[in-house]
């Protein structure tokens, strides 16, 4: 990260910016905080909590900038000019390095649709809104943070935003004589409340934008203000007490917060205030001077900036190439490389360009960064391509975006519960479940535009990831629960005349004997009565779950027509991105999709199990088997090639809005007049 304020004074520093002290345990606390972050990301399972290094980094950020721009302001005056100079010429070459090296190497190794995403990340970071850019990425769908190699850039592009909102507002309040103590709590406690009342319902936002973490900066800005302004206490006991505390709420930060956690919430109090306690207690504090000033913590500070830049970078391109998370051997090397090329860049880029009297440097820099943006901004729009650049690429790329819902749809409120509905029909259909439901929307929105009069009024109640079976919860953090049991209040209510149940069953209950980690089946779902966890990867939490569920539709079917909507088969064999052959760093080519897969037969099995079940329950059966498949080969792609799935699971868009049929009698079932419940629908 950016805080380097405190590190030692080099010659020619600007005239009107004061320069806090030297002080080597601040190098020792980016130390524990960049070391945090590189554990947490290269080895998660030995640090669960280090991700909290950021918002350590937040408070030193606040503290040092705070002191520059106060201290300024009653010193000699401050000088924007000088202060956004000195910003650029710390913050721009070592950013400038790791954006050419992602960049160049994006386009020897990437697909063309990672290099498209590489392409607007590059301007993002350049332009310093990495942050909104994922914020607007995050999603059921979006690629896993791993196969992002500038997804770390996000808390640069907050910490740039800080600097450029307060010094405006420090001048504003000095120049008016406001209270600034008074401005810092108010903007403090106005952004921890955004966080703690964004965290639950809008995690994504309260983890991204700046609105609920620059309280974390003002953390440190106050206790810049305390020190400027009120002598430390004298040396003795307290220095010492918050020298340890601050190391201690640090170290419980690392062991207690979990990425499952509301998070940055109030857990974020842990490192925050640790970190304030252990800058509060100055360079005398017993651990600041025994343990954060030792040379080895100070070492690994002064290039924390160019350490934070180069790591995550070097573990993403590795998770790329090796197609998984790589082997614990490749993550050890890739930190010993960042490590190596970070001291390279301090060594021989900050320090140097750090030094330079020379104004062109500065508008060389911007303008570096500028051409970055334009450059990544002509990858993204395909203007400038990969070296991988096969045009059936283009029929994969095309394939993997093909996901439209909710478009067409129209957001509305119903028993407190966020749907989507469409269609005008007298009869009220909602369609409860994941997004195995949602893939068919598009065919909704088809028929609305065809034949209107036969559509009925659906609601969508789905949620990715969220099977609508009560009593099954996620490991992962997630608003499942609460979700459902609001779309279960609104199916046995009168507001509805009929039920269609549907979700990813294979995901959930059709384990193979061996799981392949990219066969869309997941091992943190679980069952729980109350008491006891029992996990869907064991056949009794199967049991459970799908009693659960026939026992749901059985009491809904006696008041109304309930549907259970089959799954498609799923599976590497299915998805488009399975037909790139070659390793990506020599020649890479797209194989064109054979038109079919074997079903499962793990799949085929429960498929034949939750027929039989809907059946006793009285409910419609709706079965895509018999359109997809025939002798157990599914289809997967059109005669020509073109894959019919979106990923390993999903339908895409256009062949559901088109061939989609075996779902028309769940949505069109009031105009129809469909078979008995009892009867399934083939």
């Amino acid at each position: 990260m950016t805080t380097t304020a405190s590190s030692p004074t080099l010659p020619h520093e600007p005239a009107h910016l004061l320069h806090p002290k030297y002080r080597p345990d601040i190098d020792g606390l980016r130390a524990m905080a960049v070391l945090s972050v590189l554990g947490y990301h290269a080895f998660p399972e030995w640090m669960p909590g280090g991700f909290t290094g950021v918002d350590i980094f937040f408070v030193i950020s606040g503290f040092l900038i705070t002191t520059i721009i106060l201290g300024s302001f009653e010193g000699e005056g401050f000088s924007y000019r000088e202060f956004y100079a000195r910003r650029v010429k710390r913050i721009f070459p070592a950013l400038a390095l790791v954006l050419l090296a992602s960049f160049a190497f994006g386009w020897y190794t990437l697909l063309p649709h990672e290099w498209e995403q590489l392409g607007k990340h590059v301007a993002a970071g350049a332009g310093f809104v990495s942050n909104f850019a994922f914020w607007r990425e995050a999603g059921y769908f979006d690629n896993a943070a791993e196969t992002k190699p500038l997804l770390h850039l996000w808390s640069l592009a907050i910490e740039e935003q800080f600097y450029i909102f307060w010094p405006l507002l420090l001048g504003l309040a000095w120049k008016r004589k406001w209270r600034v103590l008074a401005v810092l709590g108010a903007v403090a406690a106005a952004s921890f409340l955004v966080n703690v009342t964004t965290i639950h319902a809008h995690r994504t936002a309260a983890f991204y934008s700046p609105l609920s973490r620059f309280w974390e900066l003002m953390i440190g800005g106050m206790l810049a203000y305390m020190r400027l302004h009120r002598p430390p206490p004298m040396p003795g006991w307290r220095w010492h007490a918050q020298s340890v505390a601050g190391l201690a709420l640090i170290v419980l930060g690392l062991c207690l917060i979990r990425g499952g956690k509301a998070f940055p919430g109030w857990w974020a109090l842990l490192p925050t205030l640790g970190a304030f306690f252990c800058i509060a207690a100055g360079p005398a504090g017993v651990l600041n001077r025994t343990v954060l000033a030792s040379r080895p913590m100070v070492w690994v500070g002064l290039i924390s900036y160019p350490l934070y830049l180069w790591h995550w970078p070097l573990l993403a391109y590795a998770r790329i190439l090796e197609g998984q998370t790589p082997s614990d051997t490749t993550r050890l090397l890739a930190l010993l490389a960042s490590f190596l090329l970070a001291w390279l860049t301090y060594r021989f880029v900050e320090r140097r360009t750090r030094r330079s009297e020379n104004p062109a440097v500065t508008s060389a820099l911007v303008v570096v960064m500028v051409g970055f943006v334009l450059l990544g901004l002509l990858a993204a729009s395909r203007y400038y391509v990969g070296r991988h650049s096969d045009p059936y690429f283009n029929k994969i790329t095309a394939a993997s975006r093909d996901w439209t819902y909710p478009d067409g749809l129209n957001p509305i409120e119903v028993g407190g519960e966020g749907l989507f509905q469409i269609g005008q029909g007298q009869r009220k259909v909602l369609l409860f479940g994941d997004s195995h439901i949602e893939q068919y929307g598009p065919r909704a929105v088809e028929l609305a535009r065809r034949a209107p009069d036969t559509l009925d009024a659906l609601s969508f109640a789905t949620w990715g990831g969220c099977p609508p079976i009560p009593n099954v919860y996620d490991e992962k953090p997630n608003l499942c629960a609460e979700r459902r049991e609001g779309a279960m209040r609104i199916a046995v209510s009168d507001k509805v005349d009929a039920v269609v149940f549907g979700a990813c069953w294979n995901c959930y209950f059709a384990h193979p004997p061996k799981s392949d980690p990219g066969d869309g089946v997941e091992d943190s779902y679980y069952y729980f009565d109350g008491k006891t966890k029992t996990p869907l990867k064991d056949a009794m939490g199967v049991d459970l779950s799908l009693r659960m569920l026939e026992v749901v539709m059985t009491t809904l079917a006696k008041q109304k027509p309930v549907y259970l909507v089959l799954d498609n088969p799923i599976g590497n064999d299915f998805g488009p991105e399975k037909l790139v052959k070659g390793g990506r760093l020599g020649d890479m080519s797209v194989r064109r999709m054979s038109p079919t897969a074997p079903w499962p037969p793990e799949q085929k099995a429960l498929h034949e199990r939750m027929r039989q079940m809907a059946i006793r329950a009285g409910a419609t059966v709706i079965d895509p088997i018999p359109t997809l498949c025939k002798n157990d080969q599914c289809t997967r792609a059109d005669a020509d090639g073109t894959p019919i799935y979106k990923d390993a699971g999903h339908l895409r868009s256009e062949y559901v809005r088109q061939l989609a049929t075996f779902i028309d009698p769940a949505l069109t079932g009031g105009a129809q007049q469909q078979q008995p419940p009892s009867q399934p629908s083939r």
